[in-house]
């Protein structure tokens, strides 16, 4: 195989890997009922199951983004194995909680391994000039994992029961990590430069990017866990599945388009500052009931640029940080995003019977978003403060 289908073959090895993760996290999301049934537990119950990961998540994803900068392919390699690996133990007994709480555990385990990896594999195989796209690509498995959750889940198990949702979520994560593990026998292109992470938190750049994705990643995630209710009260009931699919089909497409204009053009700033700007403006009109087909337009909207956000600011974060670093950079934002997904989602819970309040809070929350993209250099090159 050429050395330019290579990369591209190490990608998508990596990118289904990356989309395996969140098929496995939140795969249970849309049949909560039906899998609460089939396990004999309550629904809060199977809710844990989801929230295992992010828990988990915060507690591994320094110390694994930093196993990855010293030792890249043995943490990849460790990533792919517990996250098939949890993936069958779920399989041992489809009908026990306590089989598919450790599958969980082992899981997610493997999931900062994982998606820590997503600047170094860019930096490792792709010229400086093709990173940004393997960013992009491997950003978007995340979402990708997201939404075949999402369009999956209520089918499989009308097909075939719990049993079968578990088993499809061993397959992909069983091919994924077998793809990845083959991958990581293909040479790296650059050279590995040696860690220097005790840089990382003087520089403010990081730090601001970090606490866009705070506020990023947790509106999205507030929106898919609300949506549903507060446009139930606002008249248009069973919408927010659909429109939160719609949106991230939107963000996916965003992940694939502004990366490379604002890396070409080199406007990550003004991209990062419309993201959030969009988000408050599309709530706010959705708040005022425009109904359906204007909802479904300004959430696409919406969507197409807050996803967009995830690639940009880790590709802001490999040309700050280096490849000696890209792993823990890449855990430290994706840390913060993962908290935010937690502390939003809380913020807005007290508000989801008033629905107007409850999308107005959703505006509210992405505010400080704004804050962290106009303190941002103007230039990649020039670091926050003294731009």
């Amino acid at each position: 195989m050429s050395p330019s289908r290579a990369r591209w073959t190490v990608l998508a090895a990596f990118t289904l890997l990356v989309a395996a993760t969140q098929l496995l996290w939140l795969g249970f999301a849309p049949v909560t009922s039906e899998v609460a049934r089939s396990l004999g537990v309550s629904d809060g119950a199977v809710g844990n199951l989801a929230a295992v990961n992010p828990l988990v998540y915060v507690l591994l994803a320094i110390p694994a983004g930093r196993f990855a900068d010293r030792r890249f392919g043995a943490a990849l390699g460790l990533g792919a194995v517990l996250t098939a690996g949890g993936a069958l133990v779920r399989l041992v007994d489809p009908g026990a909680y306590g089989w598919v709480l450790a599958g969980q555990v082992v899981m997610s385990a493997g999931q900062p391994l994982v998606l820590n990896a997503t600047t170094k594999v860019a930096a490792r195989w792709f010229p400086p000039a093709e990173r940004t796209t393997a960013i992009s690509v491997g950003s978007a498995g995340q979402f990708v994992g997201i939404l075949v959750a999402a369009l999956s889940g209520a089918p499989v198990v009308a097909a075939g029961g719990v049993g079968a949702l578990l088993a499809l979520g061993a397959a992909v994560s069983t091919v994924a990590a077998i793809a990845t593990l083959l991958a990581l026998r293909v040479p790296a292109a650059f050279p590995d430069e040696a860690p220097a992470a005790r840089t990382l938190p003087r520089d403010r750049t990081l730090w601001l990017l970090a606490g866009l994705l705070f506020v990023g990643v947790g509106v999205f995630n507030a929106v898919a866990t609300w949506l549903d209710v507060l446009l139930g009260g606002l008249g248009l009931p069973d919408a927010g599945g659909p429109l939160i699919a719609l949106m991230t089909v939107a963000g996916i497409a965003g992940a694939a388009i502004v990366p490379g204009f604002a890396a070409r053009h080199d406007r990550r700033r003004t991209v990062l500052l419309l993201t959030p700007l969009t988000v408050i403006v599309a709530f706010a009109v959705i708040a005022a009931g425009p109904g359906l087909v204007v909802t479904a337009v300004v959430l696409a909207i919406a969507g197409f640029f807050l996803l967009a956000g995830l690639p940009v600011a880790l590709d802001w974060s490999e040309t700050r940080a280096g490849e000696g670093d890209a792993a823990t950079t890449t855990a430290l934002l994706l840390l913060a995003g993962n908290l935010g997904g937690v502390v939003l989602v809380l913020l807005v819970e007290p508000l989801i019977a008033l629905p107007v309040a409850g999308l107005l809070a959703i505006a509210a929350v992405t505010l400080p978003g704004v804050a962290f993209a106009a303190f941002l250099p103007a230039r990649a090159d020039v670091a926050a403060g003294d731009a």
